[in-house]
């Protein structure tokens, strides 16, 4: 199918394009922007005026549900609710019901997100088997059946023996790691330790639960990616998933300065919540990592804003409303939000006073640098606007605001601590591989 997108407002972080040009677009690929052959005749004509046509947005933390928990979300609606939300790759984190530790439950997944047509699946293949923190996967094998990467979900490996093994295996053959950091012994509270979770009664989940997880696996990273390097091998990278504190964020800004090969993200909620959001006990605010202080908070905006985080995620994660309207403590942690995550970050680059260009690339090139060669033959065409790349696009209205009304998502989980919250930016149109995957209403 051809489609040419007409006056639009380019924007492509990865080249600094900010134009009104037309894009065209044949066989799932992007053949011109600008200067469109007169001979060109699409089957479709996208009248873009007034929008801004942006790289499809690349979200690294995005809970599918399947297989396993399809009462919590089917693959449909949450792929429908990435491709509303201009998400047109995402990575799926391992922690499925079963774990995504064997290469046919990869292949299964993948060929299941295929037939949708909507955005682009990346799993994530389980560090180790059922995430018990024991025994290794074959990670080559479940690398085979498309993982770009391997990691723990939210469960930490308490062996640090064992997480050697896995950094030194991982460097081996170049795999990045992805860890989200939290000592498996002080991170088992419901809320961020403080003043306010003592006076609620909560258990604390204390800052000290991120950065002794930090210093391990840094001091585990410095010790394998000097031996790796010794001895000529592919080298690994350790993402890490969602800070949570001003202190974590200090130590991989140290990391990165010395030269360790880490890269770090964080989630909508921690970028614009705070521990007192939490108000009356409200269950929508149990997450995983907690939100905590408004230090915190400043701080992990900032590390956005200087590149010291590389990527903002939306850590969607849809619960159904028999595990989440329960008391705070009992309620199961997590919230939709991959259809808010444009809308998020667009908020703060305004709040920053940073430009809309900046906003898009804690989208785009920012999660597209963290994936990097793990993308294969995508790795040039996600997340950027390039002639012969795959035509994957997000087409959106800068001026348009909107409120979240969980009635009107398309996530099958509904409850988001967002609610009410007026949102800039509406997606009208999301391509991936040429395919119209979303198109909103006027």
């Amino acid at each position: 199918m051809k489609i040419l997108i007409q006056n639009g407002r380019v924007m492509d972080p990865a080249t600094g394009r900010d134009e009104i040009t037309d894009i065209a677009i044949a066989a799932g690929r992007i053949i011109a922007v600008g200067n469109v052959a007169a001979d060109f005749h699409p089957n479709r004509t996208i009248d873009a005026s007034g929008l801004v046509v942006a790289p499809g947005l690349v979200d690294l933390a995005v809970r599918l549900r399947e297989p396993g928990q399809e009462h919590a979300g089917m693959l449909e609606s949450e792929m429908a609710a990435a491709a509303a939300g201009g998400v047109t790759a995402l990575v799926c984190p391992p922690d499925t019901d079963p774990v995504l530790d064997e290469p046919g439950l990869v292949d299964m997944l993948k060929f299941r997100a295929e037939k949708l047509h909507q955005s682009r699946v990346f799993p994530l293949g389980a560090l180790t088997r059922g995430l018990q923190g024991e025994v290794l996967t074959e990670m080559a094998e479940l690398t085979e059946s498309g993982c770009i990467g391997f990691g723990q979900a939210e469960v930490p490996i308490v062996n640090t023996q064992v997480l050697q093994r896995a950094l030194q295996y991982a460097a081996t053959f170049g795999y990045t790691v992805w860890l989200r950091p939290q000592d498996p012994w002080l991170g088992k509270g419901v809320a961020a330790s403080g003043p306010l979770a003592t006076r609620m009664g909560l258990s604390g989940i204390p800052v000290t639960a991120e950065t002794i997880a930090l210093h391990t696996l840094f001091d585990l990273l410095r010790s394998v990616h000097s031996a790796s390097r010794a001895a000529g091998e592919k080298g690994l990278r350790v993402h890490l998933c969602r800070l949570s504190s001003a202190a974590g964020l200090e130590l991989v800004r140290q990391a990165k300065a010395e030269g360790l090969p880490v890269t770090c993200d964080v989630s909508v909620h921690n970028l614009h919540l705070a521990d007192v959001d939490i108000g009356y006990y409200d269950s929508r605010l149990r997450l995983q990592p907690p939100v905590r202080q408004q230090r915190d908070r400043e701080a992990l905006r900032a590390g956005l804003a200087d590149g010291t985080v590389d990527a903002l995620v939306s850590d969607h994660n849809p619960v159904d409303s028999d595990a989440k309207v329960l008391p705070f403590a009992e309620a199961e942690p997590g919230a939709t939000a991959v259809e808010l995550l444009l809308g998020l970050s667009v908020k703060w680059a305004q709040q920053e006073g940073l430009g809309l260009m900046q906003a898009l690339a804690a989208l785009t090139t920012g999660p597209q640098q963290v994936l990097g060669s793990a993308l294969g033959t995508l790795q040039h065409s996600v997340g950027q606007i390039a002639v012969g790349g795959v035509a994957d696009l997000c087409l959106f209205d800068p001026n348009d605001s909107w409120a979240v009304q969980p009635g009107q998502l398309r996530s099958q989980g509904v409850h988001t601590p967002f609610e009410g919250h007026e949102m800039p930016a509406r997606v009208r149109w999301t391509l991936v591989g040429g395919y119209v995957a979303y198109e909103g209403r006027g």
